[in-house]
């Protein structure tokens, strides 16, 4: 099918409340504000029409990617020669039962760490301030502050790779330092349920104000990046590697190692894509000479 035959078939599929766009700029679509266009971009209107969708795409041999609120996600100057399909607002509701606070994939994981606090629920502060969406969170096992997803999460609801739904308890998503099964198995989240603890709403609301008070003074969200940059090595700070080997406020086009917080690569405002990439495996061969660590990337790059 050439581009215009799967716009037509994914308007078909996207269901009442989705959409569909053609020649999509990524640098609307993630935090970093850089990247070329998709071909297509299909918001699904819920839980079955994506999983309707991802079934048409792979029985068409079309290359597609999920994608949340792209705050972990670099998309490449060429864009992406395919479909992103992209989990949004229509897959976001957030609901709160006795101690447990489900989350469809599409929420944001601050919004759903403010529903929790409205509830006098503890254990998901950490979650505040993180930009990604609740399914990107979970399919990387998203952390700060000593919390991490894997803490909260008692079962998760996916797509399975052939098209079945699938409900994983919290031993079978198989957490790990930015990791979990989801990554290897091509199951798409739809929803997570997470268990947290009674708590004193006060107390919540202070903590998490104390949090963002922390985030603002130690990282540069004034601008565009996609957070912390690189994994953080074992025995090790990658910021403080960067550091010590004089790349702190280092740049390369628009793109600067952030003199705030070493660890971050941001878009100072006229970065492309390929100055991030440039600057990163720069950060990667200092490091490397400097302390022999060898630095891995925490974001995830697509497209050509």
């Amino acid at each position: 099918m050439n581009k215009e035959e799967i716009y037509k078939k994914l308007l078909q599929l996207a269901g009442s409340g989705g959409s569909v766009r053609m020649d999509a700029p990524m640098k609307e679509y993630t935090t970093f504000r850089v990247g070329g266009p998709a071909d297509v971009l299909v918001e699904p209107s819920d839980a079955e029409s994506l999983s309707t969708i991802v079934s048409a795409l792979k029985e068409n041999g079309i290359p597609y990617y999920i994608l949340g609120n792209g705050s972990n996600v670099l998309v490449k100057d060429k864009g992406f020669r395919g479909v992103i399909v992209r989990i949004g607002r229509a897959m976001s509701a957030v609901s709160v039962m006795g101690d447990t606070v489900e989350a469809g994939a599409g929420a944001l994981l601050s919004a759903a760490a403010r529903e929790a606090a409205e509830h006098s629920l503890t254990g998901l502060e950490f979650a505040s301030g993180i930009p990604g969406s609740v399914g990107g969170a979970v399919f990387m096992n998203a952390g700060a502050y000593g919390g991490e997803m894997k803490h909260v999460v008692s079962s998760v609801t996916a797509a399975d790779s052939d098209g079945s739904v699938r409900v994983y308890s919290a031993a079978e998503c198989d957490f790990g330092y930015r990791h979990s099964v989801f990554e290897k198995n091509g199951s798409i989240v739809l929803s997570v349920k997470m268990k947290l603890e009674k708590g004193d709403r006060a107390e919540i609301s202070s903590y998490m104000k104390d949090l963002a008070e922390r985030r603002r003074s130690k990282q540069p969200l004034n601008l565009p990046s996609a957070g912390s940059t690189f994994k953080r090595p074992a025995g090790h700070f990658a910021g403080q590697l960067i550091d010590e080997a004089g790349m702190r406020g280092a740049s390369l086009g628009g793109a600067q190692v952030s003199p705030k917080h070493a660890g971050f690569v941001v878009n100072n405002g006229d970065a492309t894509a390929d100055d991030i990439l440039s600057l990163i495996k720069l950060v990667q061969m200092r490091v490397k000479e400097n302390s022999g660590v060898d630095l891995e990337t925490e974001i995830r790059i697509i497209g050509g």
